[in-house]
């Protein structure tokens, strides 16, 4: 067998970092550790499952089969299986064809009557959130559920972020995220803290501020004890939901002492402006794809989302279109039935696909640290949205990236749709979509979400109560 000198690392300057509070990344998944591990337990490390969720807000493309404009602006293939050609809105990822899997037909049961600009709070839930503010109810998202068996593992549970920010509305989110008692989770937005947040030493007193917190939630739970005795049975229900919160945050204490004197990884700074805004689109876009990036190569977290932008065009991701001339996103979508409209929504699409797909190639051309194959191949990757057709809630457009190591098998076009891939098109004469009954059922979205949590390890069969699974997935 090779031998293998073990490594002070003490004794290499360029891995002197400064050592913090719990709230940045831990070190890479170095071959020299995996190799000590192999001397002392003569087995192999298994590789690390990573999960990233992003979403694209105003739909896609979908010009009827009789319209010009269909065989080189239409969103989905053209063909099926693994015969298939990618139309110019996919022209970025022709060279990573055998890293993909399309997928047509799918929805959520829940949102297929919801207006397409109410539904990015559902595409990774699933749930029934209701018509109104006052029954508004959302439940845990994909990746929350993912989070809560890999979270432990790495410094940060999940990486929340968005080009708006925050939390936004009900049925108008900012972000993709929601935890297992439905409450959206706020995105970051700026390139700069997420930075910081993963890669810069806390200030000084960090150690006396964990101290105190734990101090502070110790007192909590005392009082808490005291009051029991004295409230209804509604108000102990309330005060045991208070407690939970309570207790949650307590666990996120006991992790930060964990990875409070864990050295922080060098990442060199110099190629990226962390103080870029969305009024340099592409730039924004492609910093905010190289920080999950970063956070995937250092094992940072194995949970990211990324929500591109919100639905309705309010905020500042509708200005992200700006990146190809056009001065916002969603009104693109409202002018296909002008001259040279379906062509000037499928040059947006383009763009988002273009850095999309850059990052798919980053992570595709990064060997996976002290494991097989890439960051691509220990990665399950959905791009995806919850609109089709103009505002139309069904047969979402899904692009499946990564997870070769999984099991995974790409280069393929899976049309569950049929023949009725495009039945949301529509002409001038015609209503919207969105408002005409459905030609054909969608299958469950949430089917997906099973075959892609069994992929990763997690034991289910089911998801927001929809039983099922993509078998092809």
């Amino acid at each position: 067998m090779k031998r293998y000198s073990i490594i002070n690392l003490n004794e290499l300057d360029r891995r002197r970092f400064l050592c913090g509070m719990g709230w940045a990344l831990t070190l890479p998944l170095f071959e020299t550790f995996a190799v000590k591990k192999v001397l002392a337990a003569e087995k192999e490390r298994s590789n690390p499952k990573r999960l990233g969720c992003f979403y694209f807000p105003d739909g896609v493309p979908m010009p009827r089969p009789d319209d010009p404009a269909y065989q080189d602006w239409a969103w989905f293939p053209h063909g099926a299986g693994s015969e298939f050609e990618f139309t110019k809105c996919m022209e970025p990822l022709v060279g990573l064809k055998d890293e993909l899997t399309i997928v047509s037909g799918l929805s959520h049961p829940a949102g297929r009557n919801v207006h397409g600009h109410n539904n990015a709070d559902q595409f990774l839930t699933g749930a029934a959130t209701g018509s109104g503010d006052m029954d508004y109810q959302n439940t845990i998202s994909l990746d929350q559920i993912y989070a809560s068996h890999v979270g432990s593992q790495t410094r940060f549970a999940s990486l929340v972020m968005s080009t708006d920010g925050g939390t936004g509305t009900a049925r108008g989110a900012h972000t993709i995220s929601f935890n297992k008692n439905g409450r959206a989770i706020p995105a970051e937005n700026r390139p700069k803290r997420v930075f910081d947040m993963l890669f810069v030493k806390s200030n000084a007193d960090a150690a006396r501020r964990l101290a105190h917190s734990q101090s502070a939630l110790d007192d909590l739970l005392a009082d808490a004890r005291r009051l029991r005795q004295r409230l209804s049975v509604n108000d102990q229900g309330r005060l045991e939901e208070y407690l939970q919160s309570v207790r949650e945050a307590e666990i996120r204490v006991q992790k930060a002492k964990r990875w409070m004197n864990t050295p922080l990884p060098k990442v060199d700074a110099d190629l990226m402006n962390l103080e870029i805004t969305p009024e340099d689109p592409r730039t924004y876009l492609r910093t905010m794809f190289d920080l999950i990036y970063l956070a995937f190569k250092t094992d940072s977290t194995r949970v990211a989302t990324y929500q591109i932008g919100r639905e309705n065009g309010v905020g500042i991701s509708d200005h992200l279109s700006r990146a190809i001339g056009f001065p916002a996103a969603h009104q693109l979508s409202h002018e296909t039935k002008q001259p040279g409209g379906w062509k000037n929504f499928g040059l947006y699409c383009q763009f988002l696909h273009e850095e999309y797909g850059r990052f798919i190639s980053k992570m595709r051309e990064t060997p996976e640290p002290a494991g097989h194959g890439s960051l691509l191949d220990n990665t399950l990757l959905l791009f995806g949205s919850a609109s089709s057709a103009f505002h139309l809630s069904r047969n979402y457009p899904i692009l499946i990236a990564g997870g070769k190591n999984m099991g995974i098998q790409h280069g393929r076009y899976l049309n569950y749709a049929g023949g009725q891939a495009y039945r949301g098109g529509w002409k001038p004469g015609d209503p919207e979509p969105w408002t005409q009954q459905a030609a054909q059922e969608d299958r469950p979205l949430s089917h997906l979400f099973v075959s892609m949590l069994q992929r990763l390890g997690v034991q289910t069969e089911s998801f927001n109560d929809q039983a099922g699974k993509l078998d092809e997935v």
